[in-house]
């Protein structure tokens, strides 16, 4: 049961003893205060692996490929180019580039013969190909390893790099 002439104790106070003390006497009250520090340290929860695997696509690549082939044609001209006459030059007709071939012949007297032209026509094609290649792709592979060295689960964020076209 409950003492009748107990005071109940202010909050905060529980446990402490109290002191009366008379007027004129001095008492020393000794005060105490807690205090609190907080240190922080690294702690090594685990550890990560990251490596890189290279993937390969097969595709087929389509381009149109041009090529120019040229046709030459000798023709022959077996003319004497008169005195004073100016030598023919290379020249183009219609589309076809025309080389004069000149030849000095010696005769009683010296003149100068057209002796073929060269004639060097060109042309060219598409041609469509399809070429297979390979094609690499690397990929980040990061994997939660424990203190002990064993991989425990593998964190494989999507990348945005990642989509195929």
């Amino acid at each position: 049961m409950s003492d009748p002439t107990s005071q109940p104790e202010p909050s905060g106070t529980q446990g402490i003893e109290a002191t009366e003390v008379t007027v004129g006497e001095e008492a020393v009250l000794p005060l105490i205060e807690e205090t609190v520090r907080i240190d922080k340290r690294a702690v090594e929860t685990g550890r990560v692996r990251v490596s890189t695997r290279t993937e390969t696509v097969d595709q087929v690549l389509r381009e149109s490929l041009r090529s120019q082939t040229v046709a030459v044609t000798r023709v022959p001209v077996n003319r004497t180019l008169s005195e004073g006459e100016v030598p023919p030059v290379v020249h183009e007709e219609n589309g076809v580039t025309v080389i004069p071939v000149l030849e000095e012949i010696l005769v009683v007297e010296k003149r100068l013969v057209l002796k073929e032209e060269v004639h060097v026509r060109r042309s060219s094609a598409d041609e469509d190909v399809e070429v297979p290649v390979t094609l690499r792709k690397q990929r980040a592979v990061v994997e939660r390893v424990s203190l002990d060295g064993h991989a425990d689960e593998q964190i494989d964020p999507p990348s945005a790099q990642e989509t195929t076209p």
